[in-house]
C-alpha cells in the first residue's frame, strides 16, 4: 500500500503545480516564464500548503518582489483562497546541494527579509545622525565635498523600458527601493556603448538620494576613483581616502573595466568593497562586459562582483526605439509625424545615444532651416551624420546605387511589381542591405514597401544561389559591394 501512495502524492503536487503554471504562463512573456518559473520544482502538497523548490535565495526574493500577486492568483485557481505557498531554497555548497529550512508564506504579505523589516515593513536603518566628515577638505586632494556627482536629469521616469533592459531596470528599482537589503548586492549592469548604463545607475542614485536624505550616495567613475587614489598616495593621505569611501552608504562606480591592470587600485577597492558589503551598504557597478570577460582584474575581486546580480542591457528593439524617440520629442515639446518616427527607428538600430544624437540634430536642422520635420529632412540629417570616406552606407544610398546600376525607378523597386527586371534588383538591394548595414530583417523589409522579414530572407537566399550559378549577377553584386567598401 505504501509503495502506491508516494507516486499518487507526487502526482497530486504535480497536478496542482501544473494548474498554477497555466495561470502564470498566460500572464507573462515566454522569456520571463522560462527564466523564473521553468526552474521551479514542485516539492510536496500538505493539505492546502504547496511547497516548491527554488534555486537560490536571490531567486526567491525576485519572485517575492515581482510575482507575488501572480502566484496568489495561481494558488487561488489551483487550491483556493486558503492556499499557502512554501519555498524550499536549494543552496549549492561545492558539489553538494542541500535544502535550507523552508520559508512559508500565506500570500499576500510583506516580503520576509530575514528580520530586516520592522512591523510596518520599513527596512531597519543603522545609520546615525552624525555628520559625515570629508577628510579631503583638509588635504590638497581632489575633494568630493560630499557631492554625490549625480545628474538629476537621469531618473527612472525618463528611462524607457523595453525587452532589452527590463531585467536590469527592475533590479535597479528593487535596489533603489531597498538598498543593501535585497540579494542584488552588488548589482552589476553591463552592456555596450550608449545603451543606458550610466542613465540607469544614476537613476538608482537619484531615487535613493531623494528618498533617504540622510544617506550618503556617491557616483564615481573608475577613472575618477583611480585619480583620487593616486592623489592620496602622493599626499600621504591614503587612510583618509579609505575612511572617506568607507562612510558611503550607496556606492555607484561606473565602468569598472578600467580598473584592469591597476593592481594597487584594485587592492584598495577590494578592501572598500568588503567593508561596505559587510556593513550592509549598497554597491552598484557598470561595465562594458560581464564579469567573466573582464581581463586584468584580480580573481578575488571578480568573485565579489558575482555575489549579487549581473544584468545586461541589450540593443533596443524596434518598439523600444519608437518609444525613445517619442519620449525625446515629448521632452522637447514638439510633435513629430509617426512616419518620421518609424523611419528613424528602422534606420538607426545601434544604441540609444546615437538615436538621441540624431534626434537633437534633426530638431536643430528643423529650427535653423525653418522646415517641418518630415521624412526627407530625416533622410538628409542621417546622411549628414554618417561618416564614410567614400560612399555613405545607408539603406537609401544602397537603393540609389542599385537603381542606377539596373536602370530602374526607386518607386518601382519599393512597389509591388513582379516583373523580373524589377524583382531581381529589389532582391539584390535587400541582399546588400543585409551585408552592409546592421539593420534587422524587419527594418530592411520596411524600406522596401513594408515587406515582412520572410520576404527579405527569401531575397537573400535567392541572390546567394544566383551568385553561385550566374556570373553576370555575381559580377554586378561584387561591383556594387566595391562601391561601399572602397
Amino acid at each position: 500500500m505504501t509503495i502506491l501512495e508516494t507516486p499518487k502524492v507526487q502526482r497530486d503536487v504535480d497536478v496542482v503545480w501544473q494548474n498554477c503554471l497555466k495561470i502564470i504562463r498566460d500572464s507573462i512573456s515566454e522569456q520571463s516564464y522560462k527564466t523564473w518559473f521553468e526552474p521551479i520544482i514542485p516539492g510536496k502538497l500538505e493539505g492546502k500548503k504547496l511547497t516548491i523548490q527554488v534555486p537560490s535565495q536571490f531567486f526567491y526574493e525576485w519572485l517575492e518582489e515581482n510575482y507575488v500577486q501572480l502566484l496568489r492568483k495561481a494558488l487561488d485557481y489551483a487550491i483556493g483562497r486558503e492556499g499557502m505557498l512554501e519555498y524550499s531554497i536549494i543552496v549549492d555548497s561545492g558539489n553538494q546541494k542541500k535544502n535550507e529550512p523552508p520559508i512559508s508564506i500565506n500570500m499576500p504579505q510583506q516580503n520576509p527579509s530575514a528580520g530586516r523589516a520592522d512591523g510596518n515593513g520599513r527596512a531597519d536603518s543603522h545609520h546615525t545622525n552624525e555628520q559625515v566628515r570629508n577628510p579631503f577638505e583638509m588635504k590638497d586632494l581632489d575633494s568630493l565635498n560630499l557631492d554625490s556627482y549625480l545628474n538629476p536629469n537621469y531618473t527612472f521616469d525618463n528611462f524607457v523600458e523595453g525587452d532589452c533592459n527590463r531585467l536590469a531596470r527592475a533590479a535597479g528599482f528593487a535596489v533603489a527601493s531597498k538598498p543593501g537589503v535585497t540579494s542584488f548586492n552588488p548589482l552589476m549592469i553591463y552592456g555596450g556603448v550608449g545603451l543606458g548604463k550610466t542613465h540607469l545607475v544614476q537613476a538608482i542614485g537619484n531615487f535613493m538620494k531623494n528618498r533617504a536624505v540622510n544617506k550618503f550616495v556617491l557616483y564615481v567613475s573608475s577613472e575618477k576613483f583611480t585619480s583620487q587614489f593616486i592623489n592620496a598616495i602622493r599626499n600621504n593621505s591614503l587612510q583618509d581616502f579609505m575612511n572617506f569611501y568607507m562612510q558611503v552608504d550607496i556606492l555607484i562606480i561606473d565602468d569598472v573595466q578600467f580598473l584592469s591592470g591597476k593592481e594597487k587600485t584594485q587592492e584598495t577597492f577590494f578592501h572598500i568593497f568588503n567593508h561596505l558589503h559587510q556593513s550592509g551598504k549598497q554597491i552598484v557597478m557598470t561595465s562594458d562586459r560581464p564579469p567573466r570577460e573582464l581581463e586584468g582584474v584580480e580573481d578575488r575581486l571578480l568573485s565579489r562582483f558575482k555575489w549579487g546580480l549581473t544584468a545586461d542591457l541589450q540593443t533596443p528593439d524596434f518598439e523600444t526605439r519608437i518609444a525613445i524617440i517619442q519620449k525625446k520629442a515629448q521632452a522637447e515639446g514638439i510633435s513629430i509625424a509617426y512616419e518620421v518616427i518609424e523611419y528613424l527607428a528602422h534606420s538607426i538600430d545601434t544604441n540609444v545615444r546615437e538615436l538621441e544624437g540624431v534626434m537633437i540634430s534633426l530638431l536643430a536642422q528643423a529650427s535653423l532651416t525653418r522646415r517641418d520635420i518630415d521624412v526627407e529632412l530625416a533622410k538628409s540629417t542621417l546622411r549628414h551624420l554618417i561618416k564614410d570616406s567614400e560612399k555613405e552606407v545607408t539603406i537609401d544610398t544602397i537603393i540609389e546605387s542599385v537603381t542606377e546600376h539596373f536602370k530602374v525607378r526607386i518607386p518601382d523597386l519599393k512597389g509591388k511589381s513582379r516583373l523580373r527586371e524589377i524583382v531581381l534588383p529589389r532582391q539584390i538591394a535587400m541582399y546588400l542591405a543585409k551585408e552592409l548595414t546592421n539593420l534587422s530583417l524587419k527594418s530592411i523589409g520596411y524600406h522596401f514597401g513594408g515587406r515582412d522579414h520572410s520576404t527579405v530572407i527569401h531575397a537573400i537566399q535567392t541572390v546567394n544561389d544566383l551568385m553561385d550559378t550566374d556570373k553576370d549577377i555575381s559580377g554586378a553584386v561584387n561591383k556594387l559591394l566595391k562601391v561601399f567598401r572602397k
